[in-house]
């Protein structure tokens, strides 16, 4: 399965549980997030500003603005106002005279004034104010990152050393700017939008432009969020995450397949470290990413440093010795027994009587060399994965046979066994995860 397929199928996911609310979207924002992102930006609204500030034509947008601005648009306004005693302003004789006709014909001290006033609060430029608010704000926090050595960052940012600058000095003190009132929250309307697309001006047919793009963005349009993962600054640049995030929903569509509407899907809060959760009846599925089952006080520990000495065969003594003399040598840092951690899944099922497990390897490859370490890491996962200090499987290490999951990438003109002829763990490729996982998560279920 290549990238172009995975970004595909992602796309569909994250609009079927990200956006709907079943989905937790802290996780896959954190996913898709360059890895030097600060933890501020990961929630989603401020991945998308972020990843909007980004697109090349927001720079051109900011780049040209100094200029634009010197022929905004504004309104005319007349406002009459009485006076007594002095002339503020142009006299209109006809409201004059009848001012003083209602009021006292003889009263030669009564004036109705004509004022001439130029109005910024046009629809134009609050589509124009809100597009500036939402760069201006997003600049002011992602400073930081816009002015260090990133790949991801857009080198325009980066080489106009002022830019942000000049922005920051363009909004906060460019009298047109000033003058535009702060659009209200549910402003601009579809019709300021509209006002503005059709306007004469190239400043507010691009402001127009950009602002719905970054909405359609914000409200989960498909070809919007295509977009935000095929942009450099958010897809990860290996295939390898993006291989994990697919089988991870490929997981959740299994369950909620198999289900059957018995359990109900919502979202994990952000603070917590669970993926997804299903419950219904007293029995829960939880399921967690990468090393996220720590906080359920599950581990993947060898117990080779518990062991005596001569119940040790040669390969263990050498795998506990060498972990002795890594920690002697580095004194700063403390190096752990733990055989690792698996690479995206572990899915855990509990009820009143039971508690099951199901860990999942995922390799991006199709070397059988790398499919055998797969197979052998697995199987380690098992072997030694603990729950509150003890051993979950035991005898067998590696529990039923179907608690171990690796997935790996297509096989082409390869044959290999079914599911009911593997033993130990089970091995499925990319295009089998649509029609067989839902075997594997059955026999938890």
């Amino acid at each position: 399965m290549n990238r172009d397929k995975l970004l595909d199928e992602l796309t569909q996911d994250i609009l079927a549980y990200v956006m709907h609310g079943s989905f937790s979207d802290r996780h896959v924002v954190s996913e898709i997030a360059p890895d030097a992102l600060d933890e501020r930006f990961h929630d989603y609204e401020r991945l998308v500003r972020l990843h909007f500030i980004l697109r090349p034509a927001v720079v051109d947008f900011v780049e040209s603005l100094p200029e634009q601005l010197r022929r905004i648009k504004t309104q005319t306004q007349n406002t009459s106002r009485r006076t007594r005693g002095s002339v503020d302003g142009r006299i209109n004789w006809g409201k004059t005279l009848q001012a003083r006709h209602s009021r006292n014909p003889d009263d030669r001290s009564l004036f109705v004034c004509e004022h001439r006033t130029e109005s910024y609060d046009i629809d134009e430029n609050l589509v124009l104010k809100r597009l500036l608010s939402i760069i201006y704000t997003t600049l002011d926090e992602a400073e930081p990152y816009l002015r260090r050595d990133y790949e991801w960052i857009t080198d325009r940012w980066r080489e106009s050393t002022d830019l942000i600058e000049r922005m920051r000095e363009l909004f906060e003190r460019n009298v047109h700017v000033r003058r535009i009132r702060s659009p209200a929250s549910y402003e601009p309307t579809p019709r300021m939008l509209q006002r503005a697309a059709d306007s004469r001006s190239e400043l507010y047919r691009t402001a127009a432009r950009l602002l719905g793009d970054y909405e359609q963005s914000i409200d989960g349009d498909e070809a919007a969020i295509r977009s935000l993962l095929e942009t450099t600054a958010i897809t990860p640049d290996d295939d390898e995450t993006l291989f994990e995030l697919y089988v991870l929903f490929r997981y959740v569509s299994a369950i909620e397949e198999l289900s059957d509407d018995r359990f109900e899907m919502r979202t994990i809060e952000s603070a917590t470290q669970e993926v997804a959760r299903l419950s219904q009846d007293g029995t829960e599925v939880v399921l967690y990413h990468n090393s996220s089952g720590r906080d359920r006080g599950l581990k993947f520990l060898s117990d080779i440093s518990e062991k005596d000495r001569e119940d040790l065969s040669r390969t263990e003594l050498i795998q506990r010795e060498s972990r002795r003399v890594a920690n002697t040598y580095f004194l700063d840092d403390e190096f752990s027994d733990a055989t690792g951690r698996p690479d995206v899944i572990v899915l855990e099922v509990t009820s009143d009587d039971r508690r099951e497990y199901l860990i999942t390897e995922v390799k991006n490859s199709t070397r059988p060399e790398t499919i055998r370490g797969g197979i052998k890491e697995t199987l380690e996962y098992l072997a030694f994965l603990q729950q509150d200090e003890t051993f979950v499987y035991d005898d067998p290490a590696f529990g039923t046979g179907w608690n171990g999951v690796l997935v790996v990438q297509d096989l082409e003109d390869t044959k290999t066994a079914s599911l009911d002829e593997q033993r130990s763990i089970r091995i499925l490729q990319a295009s089998e995860l649509e029609t067989k996982l839902s075997a594997v998560v059955e026999r938890m279920l």
